[in-house]
C-alpha cells in the first residue's frame, strides 16, 4: 500500500522554507522576522516529520533586533552545505543598528552558527547561495528593477561569492526581471544544476494570494535565462479565495539519496472566511522533470491535504509533549520572545520549576522586548492553558495568556488589580488596530489560576478556573483579529505567557506549567 503523508509538514509560522540534503538527513530553515531566539533549523530523515534543532541565531550578541518593526527583520533565509560546511545565508530588514545581508557558518546544524559575516554590495533581500560542479560559489539575491518597466518590478541579480573571505567578487549579471509582464515581486532566487542546465527557481506575484513559483533556465550561469513556456509552475490563485489553501509560491528543491525531487514551499490555510490566522506554513510536494522542466504536483496541478509520500524509510519524532512544565535549564526551543532583549524578562532558575516573569514596563504594542514568551499557534483547533501565580503590586501591573498577532492586533486574558486595590480582576483586553479595548471583567480569587483559551475555527473561549475546579467561561473572542487580512504583515499568531507592570521589578508572575495541544473536529 502507498504511505501517504498530510500537508502542511511544518504547522503553523513556518514561512520561506530553504531545505538542504547532506546524505540521509535534511535540514530546513524558515523566516522568523522580528522573533528571538531566530531562524530555527529542523532536521528530518524522511521530508514528512520535522523536529527543531534549535535557532542558528540564539545569542543577543550575535545580531541586534532591538527596535524591529513588527514583519521586519529576518527575511528569507537559504541554507547551504558545502565540504563540510553549512552556510546559512539572510538578510535584515530595517535593522536599528545594521540592516543587510549576512552568512553565518556551522559544522553542525544544531549550533553554535557564527556571528553574522556581513556582505557588502548584496543589495536587497532573499539571499541565496549555489555552489558549482567545479567548486565555484554563486550568489543570488532579489531587488527593485534599476529601470522598472511596472510598478513592483524586481529583479533577480549574481554574482561570485568567495566562502572564505566572505565577500562578493567579480563582475554582477542580471538574470530574470520576471516571467509575466506586469508580474510584481520575482524574488526568492534558489539556482540548480539539473542535466547540463542552470535552473532558476523563484518566487513571483506577492506572497499573498497570487503567489506563485516560476522557472527559467540556461546553458550558462550567468544567462541569458529561458523562462518556461508553462510557467507558473505552481499556484492556486487561478483555484480562488475560497480554495481552503492559497497563497502558494517560494519553493526550494531538493533530491533525495534515491533520486527523487521534492519542493518545499509556502501556502496559508484560510477558514472563517479568507483569513489566515496561522500563517504562511511549509507545505511538501513531488517534483517530476518532463521536456528538462520542473513540474511541482504532478497529475494534480495543487497542494494536496494528503498526497503520497517520498520513497523514504518512514522516520516520526516523538511528538513535543502538550504540558512544559518548566523544569529544564533552559526553554525549549518552541518558545520564541520578541526582539532582543535590553533586560532579561524571565526565568527559570529564580523560583525553580517555574517560569518567572518579570513584569517589566515595555508592552505588546511598543517595538520593544516585554516580558513575552509565546509559540506558533498550529491548529485550527486548539487548547493553550497555563497555571499563573500573580499578585498585582500596582495599577498598571498584569500578567496571564496572550494572544499576539503584531504590536497593533493581539487579545489578552490578564490578571490585574482591583480598581479599589483590594483583590484582583481578571480582564480580556484586546487590541484590533486601535486603543485596547476592554472586553470582560470579572474578580477573581486569590491564590494561583488556570487561565484558559480553547478554540474552534476562529471562535477563541477564554475561561479561568482555580486549580482542579470546572472553568469559569469570561469572553469569546472572534480570533481573525489575529489574520493576516487584519493584522497585515508576514508572520502568523502566536500564544503565550506576557506580564507587564511599571517596571520597578516589584511585580513578577510565576508559571507553573503551560499547555498547548491541538484538537481535532
Amino acid at each position: 500500500m502507498t504511505r501517504s503523508f498530510r500537508n502542511p509538514v511544518l504547522s503553523g509560522f513556518h514561512p520561506d522554507p530553504s531545505v538542504c540534503r547532506v546524505g540521509d538527513d535534511y535540514y530546513l530553515v524558515t523566516s522568523t522576522f522580528e522573533y528571538f531566539p531566530g531562524l530555527p533549523v529542523h532536521h528530518s530523515r524522511d521530508l514528512v516529520h520535522w523536529r527543531i534543532l534549535g535557532h542558528a541565531l540564539d545569542r543577543s550578541d550575535q545580531l541586534d533586533l532591538s527596535g524591529i518593526r513588527c514583519s521586519g527583520g529576518l527575511y528569507a533565509p537559504t541554507i547551504r552545505h558545502h565540504e563540510g560546511r553549512f552556510y546559512l545565508v539572510c538578510t535584515l530588514v530595517d535593522g536599528t543598528a545594521q540592516d543587510g545581508s549576512f552568512v553565518l557558518t556551522a559544522t553542525d546544524p544544531a549550533g553554535p552558527w557564527s556571528g553574522p559575516h556581513w556582505i557588502q554590495d548584496a543589495h536587497g533581500i532573499d539571499p541565496s547561495l549555489f555552489f558549482d560542479d567545479d567548486g565555484s560559489a554563486w550568489w543570488t539575491g532579489c531587488r527593485e528593477a534599476a529601470d522598472p518597466q511596472w510598478p513592483g518590478q524586481t529583479e533577480i541579480w549574481l554574482r561570485r561569492f568567495d566562502a572564505e573571505e566572505m565577500r562578493l567578487t567579480g563582475p554582477e549579471h542580471v538574470l530574470w526581471t520576471g516571467a509575466l509582464r506586469g508580474g510584481v515581486w520575482a524574488e526568492g532566487p534558489h539556482l540548480y544544476r539539473v542535466d547540463g542546465h542552470y535552473l532558476l527557481i523563484t518566487a513571483e506575484g506577492g506572497t499573498e494570494h497570487n503567489h506563485s513559483v516560476m522557472a527559467a533556465r540556461s546553458a550558462s550561469i550567468t544567462g541569458p535565462y529561458l523562462g518556461n513556456p508553462r510557467n507558473p509552475v505552481l499556484t492556486h490563485r487561478h483555484l480562488g479565495l475560497d480554495h481552503p489553501v492559497v497563497g502558494v509560491g517560494h519553493a526550494d528543491l531538493v533530491r533525495t539519496q534515491r533520486g527523487e525531487w521534492w519542493a518545499l514551499l509556502l501556502a496559508s490555510r484560510s477558514y472563517g472566511g479568507y483569513h489566515h490566522t496561522l500563517g504562511r506554513e511549509t507545505f511538501l510536494t513531488r517534483v517530476q522533470w518532463e521536456e528538462g522542466w520542473p513540474l511541482l504536483a504532478p497529475g494534480a496541478g495543487r497542494l494536496e491535504p494528503r498526497a503520497p509520500a517520498p520513497d523514504l524509510a518512514p522516520h516520526p519524532w516523538p511528538p513535543e509533549p502538550v504540558r512544559d512544565d518548566f523544569d529544564a535549564p533552559g526553554l525549549a526551543p518552541v518558545w520564541n520572545g520578541l526582539r532582543t532583549p535590553a533586560e532579561p524578562g524571565w526565568s527559570l532558575s529564580e523560583r525553580p520549576g517555574h517560569l518567572r516573569l518579570r513584569a517589566l514596563a515595555a508592552t505588546l504594542a511598543e517595538r520593544a522586548s516585554p516580558a513575552f514568551v509565546g509559540q506558533r499557534l498550529r491548529h485550527r483547533d486548539f487548547r493553550a492553558a497555563a497555571l499563573v501565580d500573580f499578585v498585582p503590586r500596582a495599577v498598571a501591573d498584569r500578567a496571564g495568556l496572550a494572544l499576539l498577532r503584531a504590536d497593533t492586533h493581539h487579545v489578552l486574558l490578564v490578571v490585574t488589580r482591583a480598581d479599589d486595590g483590594a483583590g484582583r480582576v481578571l480582564s480580556v483586553l484586546r487590541r484590533a488596530g486601535g486603543p485596547e479595548e476592554v472586553l470582560a471583567r470579572a474578580p477573581v480569587p486569590p491564590g494561583p489560576l488556570v487561565l484558559a483559551v480553547h478554540a474552534r475555527g476562529q471562535d477563541y473561549r477564554l475561561s479561568w478556573a482555580r486549580p482542579g475546579e470546572p472553568p469559569v467561561r469570561l469572553a469569546c473572542v472572534d480570533g481573525r483579529v489575529l489574520s493576516t487580512q487584519s493584522a497585515g504583515g508576514f508572520t502568523g499568531a502566536y500564544v503565550g505567557l506576557y506580564a507587564h507592570g511599571d517596571g520597578t521589578g516589584a511585580a513578577h508572575a510565576d508559571i507553573d506549567w503551560f499547555d498547548y495541544e491541538g484538537r481535532s473536529g
